[in-house]
């Protein structure tokens, strides 16, 4: 089966998005029948991966198409439940890779949220007119104020443990210990309770903000809404900017936007994807939805999450560049000297959340900077991100000796406006600890860094010279072809994130690993597990060693 990401609000199934002024509602009401896969019903608001699609759709149109909303109420069309949390059916019958991406997905979404209340002034309130369980009171943990209906039945819970033997997959345990400072005595007989809490003792656990009455639920959570619209600097009467559909062509073979390019390569087990940069510098300035960076950042997050979902046994993505660095160099002029226009903000925060989501992607990512290259500015943050960068030495001499030897560019886009999940920039981690060559990094900024430089300032993983270089390449990525995907996927995650360690790192180095891990455990999904139980009135069996 394919998945495919994108959509828009007219084929949405699952949500209803409403704007009036500076409110908008993303009102929750499951189609039960619209599962993404044959197999289950999606009762009492539970979600599937086409739920969450068009969640992720909703919450980057309301930053690009409707710059006046300063907040957003998520709430549920269904009487006395907000959500029920991802489909337990659907879980059952997933693969395990299906479970994994469903869980990284997500909870890419759920930081988009946090992102937005954060850095955009869309502050997203949760109004939880009915229980909220697992994934459905995650969704109301992304979001900065949560109302929970006071009428002595609605709860919050997160009921994964004692009901299905696994752990809240989308940053539930962190969010509520590190985001609403959930003592741990507490939060550890929450997790135990599949009932959940309600009411007056939500509110002092801190699991909630208010309960409220439902005789004063409407007029309540409407003022709420106007409350934190008034805290927002968003522009009141900017025009919005239509995300029109992205052009795609795909084939068995390959996958191709207007910039950006991916060859599949199934017998290696490879994907070459080639980012190209702007043609010209910037002409007209960035208020139009095919703005380069703009343009090139949606294309490149379709093809993360479709290579991501479709293509699990392509592991290895080897990443190139090609253009003027100059023109890729102006594009970010444009942007970080127009900081504060709020179009220009969203496009840099877009591009931020991309990388990140190649960041965690569990694919090994090898850069290749060769004349013609144009790894610069924002485009250099893709070399950044890789496991390995080979840069050619000089040119390749038999096929075009008169070309620009290949060079690296470090420039304002690298020095903080594109933080990883750790809240460091792509340079610092990878420099951590060597202060004098990140010193000296910073100081060339700016300049073109040819091989040896690049090498020198640990730009650069290797730099053979074009007598070694299709050799020293094709070893590189066969032998990563010959290792296992688990170890490999371990290695990666591990040394990618060196330093800090934050509610980001927690949810996807920490968390997600857990919940993956447990998954696989017969506890959970083995014939006796309390995932396949779930539903039966049988008790699962576990096997009570602890590991």
């Amino acid at each position: 089966m394919h998945v495919e990401f994108r959509t828009d609000p007219a084929r949405y199934r699952h949500w209803r998005l409403d704007v009036d002024g500076p409110v908008a509602t993303l009102t929750m009401a499951v189609d039960e029948r619209g599962g993404l896969v044959p197999g289950y019903e999606l009762k009492l608001n539970s979600y599937d991966l086409g739920v969450d699609i068009e969640l992720y759709d909703a919450v980057q149109r309301l930053r690009f198409e409707h710059p006046g909303v300063r907040t957003v109420v998520i709430t549920s069309g269904r009487e006395k439940v907000f959500c029920a949390g991802a489909n337990i059916r659907m879980l059952a019958a997933s693969p395990h890779s299906w479970k994994v991406n469903f869980c990284k997905f997500t909870n890419e979404t759920r930081n988009g949220i946090e992102d937005a209340t954060e850095h955009s002034g869309q502050t997203y309130l949760a109004a939880l007119n009915g229980t909220a369980s697992g994934g459905g009171y995650e969704l109301a943990l992304a979001c900065e104020h949560i109302m929970l209906v006071d009428d002595r039945s609605s709860a919050v819970s997160l009921p994964e443990l004692p009901l299905l033997g696994v752990l809240p997959g989308t940053g539930g345990l962190t969010r509520v210990s590190d985001k609403r400072h959930v003592r741990r005595d507490r939060a550890d007989y929450f997790s135990t309770k599949a009932e959940g809490l309600g009411g007056k003792k939500a509110v002092a656990w801190r699991l909630v903000d208010e309960a409220v009455p439902r005789t004063a639920w409407d007029a309540t959570v409407a003022e709420r809404a106007r409350e934190l619209a008034a805290r927002s600097s968003r522009p009141a009467d900017a025009e919005g900017l239509a995300l029109a559909p992205l052009a795609k062509e795909r084939t068995d073979t390959s996958i191709s936007y207007r910039h950006v390019t991916a060859a599949l390569d199934r017998d290696a087990g490879t994907v070459e994807i080639t980012i190209a940069g702007p043609e010209a510098p910037p002409d007209g300035g960035f208020h139009r939805e095919d703005f380069w960076t703009l343009a090139m950042t949606r294309e490149l997050d379709d093809l993360i999450l479709d290579l991501r979902t479709n293509e699990l046994e392509l592991g290895t993505w080897v990443l190139r560049t090609r253009g003027d660095a100059e023109h890729v160099l102006a594009h970010d002029r444009l942007l970080l000297d127009n900081s504060g226009d709020w179009l220009a903000n969203e496009i840099v925060l877009y591009l931020k959340r991309t990388l990140k989501r190649l960041d965690v992607t569990s694919r090994s990512l090898i850069a290749l900077v060769e004349p013609g290259s144009c790894f610069a500015g924002s485009l250099l943050e893709v070399a950044l991100a890789a496991d390995r960068t080979y840069h050619l030495d000089g040119v390749f001499e038999d096929v075009d000796p008169d070309a620009d030897p290949a060079a690296v560019t470090v420039a304002a886009m690298n020095l903080g406006p594109l933080p990883m999940a750790n809240g460091l920039t792509r340079l610092e981690t990878r420099l951590l600890g060597d202060e004098e060559t990140l010193a000296a990094v910073r100081d060339a900024a700016g300049k073109p860094l040819e091989a040896a430089d690049a090498e020198r300032l640990g730009l650069a993983t290797f730099a053979p010279d074009d007598i070694d270089w299709d050799e020293e390449v094709r070893i590189a990525i066969e032998e990563r072809a010959g290792f296992s995907p688990d170890a490999l996927t371990g290695l990666e995650a591990n040394y990618r994130f060196p330093g800090p360690e934050t509610l980001e790192t927690k949810i996807f180095g920490r968390l997600t690993a857990w919940q993956n891990w447990i998954f696989t455990r017969p506890n959970a999904s083995g014939p006796d597990g309390a995932l396949r139980r779930y539903g039966t009135g049988r008790r699962a069996d576990f096997d009570r060693k602890r590991v």
